[in-house]
C-alpha cells in the first residue's frame, strides 16, 4: 500500500474520531464549572451538573444528577431533578413545587425544604465542618501513614546488617 494512500485512511479515520466525539458531546448536555455559577433557567433541560466553588440555581428539568462542592444548590419553583442531589460544604434549598427524583445529601451543609417540595428518596444532611475533617483529612492521614510505612520498611530492609567486632589477631 502505498505511503500517500495510508495517510489519506488515517486523516479520514482521524476525522471520523474526531467528528463522532464532537457530536456525542453536543449531545450530552452535561455541565461542569469551576468558580463560576450554574444557571439552569425555565424551560431549559440539561443533564448532569457538576460545580467546584460556585453554586447552582435551577429553575428548569435536570435529567440527571447534581453535585455542589464549596456551594450551594437551590431548587426553584417547579424545577425537577431526575436522580441525586449531593453537596460538600454547601446547602440544598428545595422551593415550593420542586421536585428531586433520587436521594438528596449535604456534607457540612443543610437541606432546607419547602412543604411542598417532593423528593423520591432519602434526606441526608450533616451539619458542621468536623464532617468535612472526617470524609477527607482522616483517609489523607491513613493513606499518609501507609505511605510512611512503606518507605520505613524499604529504608530497613536497606540498611547493612550489624557486623561482629573481629577480634585482634595478636602475633608473638
Amino acid at each position: 500500500m502505498p505511503v500517500l494512500s495510508r495517510l489519506r485512511m488515517l486523516a479520514a479515520v482521524a476525522a471520523f474520531l474526531i467528528l463522532s466525539v464532537c457530536f456525542a458531546a453536543a449531545q450530552d448536555h452535561s455541565e461542569f464549572q469551576m468558580n463560576h455559577d450554574i444557571r439552569v433557567d425555565p424551560g431549559q433541560e440539561t443533564n448532569d451538573l457538576s460545580c467546584i466553588n460556585c453554586s447552582i440555581r435551577i429553575q428548569g428539568n435536570v435529567k440527571g444528577d447534581v453535585f455542589a462542592m464549596n456551594g450551594n444548590v437551590v431548587l426553584e419553583q417547579g424545577a425537577q431533578v431526575s436522580g441525586d442531589i449531593s453537596t460538600i460544604h454547601g446547602d440544598v434549598r428545595l422551593g415550593q413545587g420542586s421536585k428531586v427524583g433520587g436521594d438528596i445529601a449535604a456534607i457540612a451543609g443543610t437541606v432546607r425544604r419547602d412543604s411542598q417540595a417532593a423528593v423520591g428518596g432519602d434526606i441526608t444532611s450533616m451539619t458542621g465542618a468536623g464532617w468535612t475533617l472526617l470524609v477527607f483529612i482522616v483517609p489523607l492521614m491513613l493513606l499518609g501513614g501507609f505511605i510512611a510505612l512503606i518507605i520505613w520498611l524499604i529504608q530497613r530492609s536497606r540498611r547493612p546488617a550489624a557486623m561482629p567486632a573481629q577480634q585482634p589477631v595478636l602475633r608473638g
